[in-house]
C-alpha cells in the first residue's frame, strides 16, 4: 500500500497496524496515534500559528496554509485516521467536529468523506446529528447529482425517527429525478424512512411508490425496488398478491436475455435479480394455491436454464429455485426436478455444491420427506466427510428427518460427533437437539435413560437442569400406570445398574449434572442393584465424595456434596447399620465449613446414636413421590395447650368476622359462596376401558336390519369362545348428538364392507391464460404452452424411465445398511408406524403349536346394486343359569350364512371372513361326541386334565397332574417366542395382573422345577436368572390375540426340601390371566 496520495505518516500507521503481533502492540500504536491526532487538532484551533507537518520527523513548523481548515486534503486524511482509531475499538470523538465541518465542504470527495465518518461514528443520540440536518436538506435539493446521492446515502444512516419528517418530502421528490442512480437510491432511502417512522411514511404510500418504481424504465431501479418489495412482503404479503403476473413477466424477460448485456455476470443474465424475484415468489406463493399455479412454468424454465449453465452464479439460482419449490404449493414435476438438482449437488466433488445439496435436502425434507429416501447414500457419504462445515449441516439434516424408526441411529451419530466437537456453540446446539429428539421419539423408557446418561457424561455442563429433573421423575414415576409396578421396578433396576457402573469413574471427569443424578438414583433405589451389595455402594459413594474434595467433584458446587451426603444417609437407613466408611465421612463433615452439610451430618449422627428407629420414617424407601402428611389442626400441640390453659392462660377465640378461616378449616359454606370454583379433584374411575380390545363397541344401528334394539353381546368382540353371548337391550341414541357414519367403510375386524364408490376424475388445473404484464420493455404477453422445458406431460405427471441397477460392491452394501437405519420411516413406499402409547414394542414372531389351519381366501365381488334387506331372526331366549351357554354353539356355526350380507353387523375379532366356518377340531377325541359338555370348569381348563371318565385314583397320581398341558377355551396354549428385552416391554403393556404365591412348595422347590412346570404347561421359557432365582415365561392363546407373561421367584426355605414361590401372571386378557394363575397355583402346591 504505497500510493502517492498518502502521507508517509499515514503509510507508516497502516503498515505498523498490519505488522503488529499482539493486541497489546496494536493498542500501543493506536494510543500513540490518538496523541498525534489530538495534537494536530489543538494546533489547528483559531489563533494557532504553527502546527506539526505530517510526515516531518520530530514535528516541524508550518504556516496556517497547511492547517486542517485550509488544506482539505489533510483534513480528509485526518478523518480517515480517526476512522481507523474507531474501528480498532478506541475513542475518536475528538475528531467528530471535523467530520461535520467536512460534510459541508463544496468538494464532493470531501463531503462524502465527512458523511461517511459521521455515519460510522455518530450514535443515534449524538447531538451533532442535528447539525447535519440542514446540510442534508440542501444537498437533497441540489442540482448536483453527486451531492444528492451522497445525501441519500447519509439519510439512511444519520436520520433518527424524530427527524424523518424533515427530509421525507425531499426524498419523495427525488423519486422523479432524471438520473436513474438517484431514483435507485431514493427508493431505498424512502423504505428506510418508513422503517424508522411508519406514521410519517405510511405503508400505503410506500406501496404505491414501490409499485410505480417496479415499472421504471431503468432495470437498475427495478432491481433496487425488488429489495423493498421482498422486505415488505415478509411482513405483509397481501398488497403484493396481484403482482405475480408482473414478476413472472420480469423474470421471463431476464431469462430470455432482454436486459442489456451490462447486467450479465459470467454469461448469466442478471443473476441477482433472478434470485430476488424467485425469493419474492416463494413468499407470495406460500400457502396460496392460485398464486403458486401461475409460477410453475417460469420456475421450471428458470431452473432448467440455470442447470444448463453449470457455473457458480447459475448454481445460486438453482438453489433459490429449490427453496421456492419446497415452499409454495407443491407440484410433483417441480419437486422431482428439485430432487434431481439436489442429487447433482450431492454427487459433486465440490464441497460448496455438496453443502448446497444438503441444505436443499433439509428444506425439502421438512414437508416432503419421501424425497430424502432417494439420497440415502449421499447423506451417508457426507456424514463421513472430513469437512466440519459440511458435517455440521448434515447433522442438522439428520435432526430434521428424525422419526420414531431411525431415532436410535441418528442419536448415536449425534452423540459420536458431540464427543469430538470442540466448538462450545456447536456443542450446546447439538446437546439441545439430542435432548429434544430423545424426549420426542424415545422408543422406550430404558433407552431414554441410557441416552440421557450418556449425554450427561459427554456434555453434562451444557444440559438444561430440567432434563435431569425429568429423568429423575421418569425413574420415580415410571409409566404412570398403577398396574405396571413390575415394569417400573425393572426400569429402576436398569437405571441403578447403569449408575453403579459409573462409580468407578474418575471424579474429575464427572460433571455436576451426572454426579447429582447418580446420587439421587442410588440413594433412592440402590438396594435394587444386583451387581454390588448396598454396603459396597455406600463405600463407593464415600470414596467418590472423599476423592472429589481434591478433584473438585461436580465443579466444586456445595449442593453436589450435600446431595451425595443425603444419598449416603438414605442408603445407611436402608442397610440397617452404618458402615465404617459412612461413619467416617459423616464425622468429617460435622466439621465442614459448609453450614448446610454440617447441619445435616450433626442431625444424622444424633439420630443414629439416640433414635435409630426413626431412620425409616425420616428416610422412607421409594417415597420421593408420596405426599407429605400435614396435621392441619396441629393436634401434637394439644397437650401443651391444655397445660397452658390449666396454668391460667386465656383460650384462643377466633374473630367473629373471620369467614375465610371458616371455609378453609372445614366450616360450612354460605349461600353466596356455594357456586365458587371447586378445587377438589375428581375421583379415579373404577372401571378401565379400551384395554386393547373392542369390547362394547357399537351403536344403536348395528343390527342386521338396522334395529336399534339389537346390540352386541358383552365381550362379543375380541373375547374367548367361552364368554357368554347374552343379548341386552341398547339405550336409545340421542338424535341430537353426532352419530358415527359407517356406510362404505371397510370393516377391519368384521365382515367385508361394500367397495367404495369409484373416484371421480379431478380436472387438472390448466395453465393461466395469456396475460399482458406491465414490466420492462413496455409489456410482454406470456403464452401458455402445453409443456415446458424438458418436462413432458405437463405439471401433473412424470415420465422418467427407471435406470438399470448396476452390481453393488461390499462398500455400497455397507452404506445401504447404514442408510436403511438412517432413513427408516421416511421411505416413499413404507407407511409410517403408529406412535406407541407408552413405549415402542419390537415386532415378535410367535411360534404357534399346534398350528391352526388358515382360512381359505374369499374373493369379494363388487356390489352392483343393494340387495333387499332380510328381516333379522329373533334372538333366542337364553337361560342365564344354563351352563351349556359357556361353550361354543356348534349348531349355530353350521347354519348357512344368508345371501344378503350386512356390512355393519359386527363380528368377533377372531373371525377372519364371513363364509361359514367349521367347528374347531377338538385336541383329543372325546369318549362321547354326542354328549354336550356342561361343565364350565372343564371348558376353562381348571380341572388339570381330570374328567369323569378318569378313575378317582388319578388324584393321587402326581404324574397326571404335572404332565397336564394348560388349555384355554378347550385349546392348548401356544408358546410365545420372545427375548428378555421384549418380555420387559410387553410386561408394561399387559393391563391384567394376577399374583400367586405358595409359602412352601416341594414341586417347585428349585428354579429348574418351576421352569419345567411352565414348559409342560405350554409356555416358552424366556430366561432363567440363576443369580436371583427368578424365571420368566410367555405364552399366547386365541391365535395370538391374547398374551400371558409369567414371572416367578424362588426363595429356598431352611432344610432345602421346600421353597417359597411367588408368581405374577400378567395378560392382555383378564380371563386368560386368571385361569393361568389358578393353574399355576395348583401346580406349585
Amino acid at each position: 500500500m504505497s500510493g502517492m496520495h498518502l502521507s508517509k505518516e499515514f503509510f507508516e500507521l497502516i503498515k505498523s497496524i498490519g505488522e503488529s503481533k499482539s493486541k497489546q502492540e496494536e493498542d500501543r500504536i493506536i494510543l500513540n496515534e490518538i496523541a498525534v491526532l489530538k495534537k494536530k487538532l489543538e494546533n489547528d484551533k483559531p489563533g494557532s500559528i504553527t502546527m506539526n507537518i505530517p510526515g516531518a520527523p520530530g514535528g516541524g513548523v508550518a504556516t496556517g496554509g497547511n492547517s486542517l481548515n485550509t488544506n482539505k486534503k489533510k483534513a480528509r486524511e485526518f478523518l480517515v485516521r480517526v476512522l481507523y482509531v474507531e474501528m480498532l475499538g478506541h475513542d475518536g470523538s475528538f475528531g467528530y467536529i471535523k467530520a461535520v465541518e467536512l460534510a459541508a465542504s463544496q468538494s464532493i470527495v470531501h463531503k462524502r468523506t465527512g458523511y461517511m465518518v459521521c455515519s460510522c461514528c455518530l450514535s443515534p443520540e449524538h447531538e451533532f446529528r442535528f447539525m447535519l440536518v440542514n446540510q442534508m436538506q440542501r444537498d437533497l435539493t441540489s442540482s448536483n447529482l453527486l451531492e444528492s446521492c451522497g445525501a441519500l446515502i447519509a439519510v439512511t444512516s444519520l436520520i433518527t425517527p424524530d427527524l424523518v419528517g424533515t427530509v421525507s418530502t425531499q426524498v419523495i421528490g427525488l423519486l422523479e429525478h432524471n438520473a436513474e442512480t438517484v431514483r435507485k437510491k431514493a427508493i431505498i432511502a424512502l423504505h428506510r424512512l418508513h422503517q424508522l417512522s411508519p406514521d410519517a411514511i405510511p405503508q400505503s404510500e410506500l406501496i404505491e411508490k414501490v409499485r410505480k418504481m417496479l415499472c421504471d424504465r431503468d432495470p437498475g431501479v427495478m432491481g433496487a425496488t425488488l429489495n423493498v418489495i421482498e422486505a415488505i412482503a415478509r411482513v405483509n404479503v397481501l398488497p403484493f398478491k396481484d403482482l405475480v403476473p408482473s414478476l413472472i413477466s420480469i423474470l421471463k424477460q431476464i431469462c430470455e436475455r432482454r436486459l442489456p448485456s451490462e447486467y450479465d455476470y459470467h454469461r448469466i443474465p442478471a443473476p441477482w435479480m433472478q434470485m430476488k424475484i424467485v425469493r419474492i415468489l416463494s413468499v407470495i406463493g406460500k400457502n396460496d394455491v392460485q398464486s403458486s399455479e401461475g409460477m410453475y412454468e417460469i420456475l421450471g424454465d428458470c431452473l432448467r436454464k440455470a442447470e444448463e449453465a453449470g457455473i457458480n452464479a447459475s448454481n445460486a439460482i438453482v438453489y433459490e429455485c429449490i427453496r421456492c419449490i419446497t415452499v409454495i404449493y407443491p407440484n410433483p414435476v417441480l419437486l422431482d426436478a428439485a430432487g434431481n438438482s439436489i442429487s447433482r449437488f450431492l454427487s459433486s466433488r465440490s464441497q460448496n455444491l455438496r453443502y448446497l445439496g444438503v441444505t436443499g435436502l433439509a428444506s425439502i425434507v421438512e414437508k416432503h420427506p419421501k424425497y430424502a429416501a432417494d439420497h440415502q447414500l449421499a447423506v451417508i457419504e457426507c456424514l463421513e466427510d472430513k469437512d466440519d462445515t459440511l458435517l455440521r449441516k448434515t447433522l442438522d439434516l439428520l435432526y430434521r428427518m428424525t422419526n420414531p424408526v431411525n431415532v436410535e441411529f441418528i442419536t448415536d451419530r449425534l452423540l459420536h460427533f458431540l464427543k469430538g466437537a470442540t466448538d462450545p456453540y456447536l456443542k450446546k446446539d447439538l446437546t439441545g437437539k439430542i435432548c429434544t429428539i430423545a424426549e420426542r421419539y424415545a422408543p422406550n423408557n430404558g433407552w431414554y435413560v441410557r441416552t440421557v446418561t450418556e449425554l450427561f457424561k459427554i456434555a453434562g455442563d451444557l444440559v438444561d437442569p430440567a432434563v435431569a429433573t425429568n429423568l429423575m421423575s421418569l425413574v420415580a414415576e415410571g409409566t404412570g400406570n398403577e398396574d405396571d409396578e413390575e415394569g417400573d421396578m425393572v426400569l429402576r433396576k436398569q437405571a441403578v445398574e447403569l449408575y453403579v457402573s459409573l462409580l468407578a469413574s474418575a471424579p474429575n471427569r464427572m460433571n455436576r449434572v451426572l454426579v447429582e443424578t447418580l446420587a439421587w438414583v442410588l440413594g433412592e433405589y440402590g438396594y435394587l442393584s444386583s451387581i454390588l451389595t448396598l454396603d459396597a455402594i455406600i463405600d463407593g459413594m464415600c470414596k467418590l465424595l472423599q476423592s472429589g474434595n481434591t478433584a473438585k467433584l461436580g465443579g466444586g458446587a456445595p449442593s453436589t456434596r450435600r446431595l451425595i451426603l443425603s444419598a449416603i444417609m438414605k442408603m445407611v437407613s436402608q442397610y440397617g447399620s452404618c458402615p465404617a466408611a459412612a461413619a467416617k465421612v459423616i464425622d468429617d463433615y460435622t466439621k465442614s465449613s459448609d453450614p448446610d452439610a454440617q447441619k445435616r451430618c450433626l442431625e444424622f449422627q444424633t439420630m443414629l446414636t439416640t433414635a435409630p428407629h426413626l431412620l425409616g420414617e425420616v428416610f422412607p424407601v421409594d417415597a420421593s413421590l408420596e405426599d407429605v402428611d400435614v396435621d392441619e389442626n396441629l393436634s401434637f400441640l394439644s397437650g401443651l395447650v391444655a397445660e397452658a390453659v390449666s396454668n391460667g392462660a386465656r383460650p384462643y377465640q377466633k374473630p367473629e368476622d373471620d369467614d375465610d378461616d371458616d371455609m378453609m378449616y372445614g366450616g360450612s359454606l354460605t349461600s353466596s359462596t356455594a357456586n365458587t370454583f371447586k378445587m377438589t379433584p375428581y375421583e379415579k374411575p373404577t372401571q378401565t376401558y379400551g384395554q386393547g380390545r373392542m369390547s362394547g363397541m357399537g351403536s344403536g344401528n348395528m343390527g342386521p336390519g338396522g334395529d336399534a334394539n339389537v346390540t352386541l353381546p358383552p365381550g362379543g368382540i375380541g373375547t374367548s369362545p367361552t364368554n357368554a353371548a347374552v343379548a341386552t337391550p341398547a339405550q336409545p341414541m340421542n338424535p341430537g348428538q353426532p352419530q358415527l357414519q359407517l356406510r362404505n367403510v371397510a370393516n377391519v375386524w368384521g365382515k367385508q364392507a361394500a367397495p367404495p364408490p369409484a373416484p371421480t376424475a379431478v380436472a387438472t388445473p390448466s395453465a393461466p391464460a395469456p396475460v399482458s404484464y406491465g414490466g420492462v420493455g413496455g409489456g410482454f404477453a406470456s403464452p401458455a404452452p402445453a409443456t415446458y422445458g424438458g418436462y413432458s406431460g405437463g405439471f401433473g405427471s412424470s415420465n422418467t424411465a427407471a435406470p438399470v441397477p448396476a452390481p453393488k460392491t461390499a462398500e455400497q452394501l455397507e452404506k445401504e445398511r447404514l442408510a436403511a437405519a438412517l432413513f427408516g420411516g421416511i421411505s416413499a413406499t413404507a407407511q409410517p408406524p403408529a406412535p406407541p402409547a407408552l413405549a415402542a414394542t419390537p415386532q415378535m414372531t410367535p411360534v404357534i403349536s399346534p398350528p391352526a389351519p388358515a382360512a381359505p381366501p374369499i374373493a369379494t365381488a363388487p356390489i352392483s346394486a343393494p340387495a333387499p334387506a332380510v328381516a333379522p331372526a329373533p334372538a333366542p331366549e337364553v337361560d342365564l343359569l344354563d351352563m351349556g351357554a359357556w361353550g361354543p354353539d356348534t349348531s349355530a356355526m353350521a347354519v348357512a350364512q344368508p345371501s344378503t350380507v350386512d356390512m355393519l353387523a359386527p363380528t368377533p375379532a377372531s373371525e377372519p371372513a364371513p363364509p361359514p366356518l367349521a367347528a374347531p377340531a377338538p385336541p383329543e377325541p372325546e369318549q362321547a361326541p354326542a354328549q354336550v359338555n356342561v361343565d364350565p370348569f372343564a371348558d376353562a381348563g381348571l380341572l388339570d386334565g381330570i374328567s369323569d371318565s378318569a378313575p378317582l385314583s388319578s388324584f393321587g397320581s402326581s404324574t397326571s397332574l404335572t404332565s397336564a398341558r394348560f388349555e384355554y377355551g378347550g385349546v392348548p396354549i401356544a408358546p410365545l417366542t420372545i427375548t428378555t428385552p421384549q418380555f420387559g416391554e410387553r410386561w408394561g403393556q399387559c393391563p391384567s395382573t394376577h399374583p400367586v404365591n405358595a409359602p412352601s412348595s416341594s414341586s417347585a422347590s428349585t428354579l429348574s422345577k418351576f421352569m419345567d412346570i411352565c414348559v409342560r404347561a405350554g409356555m416358552y421359557k424366556v430366561e432363567e436368572i440363576a443369580a436371583t432365582n427368578e424365571g420368566i415365561a410367555a405364552c399366547m392363546a386365541d391365535g395370538g390375540s391374547a398374551v400371558a407373561l409369567v414371572h416367578g421367584k424362588i426363595a429356598p426355605l431352611p432344610g432345602g426340601q421346600q421353597s417359597r414361590v411367588d408368581v405374577t401372571v400378567k395378560s392382555t386378557d383378564a380371563q386368560l390371566g386368571g385361569t393361568l394363575a389358578m393353574y399355576l397355583q395348583n401346580m406349585i402346591r
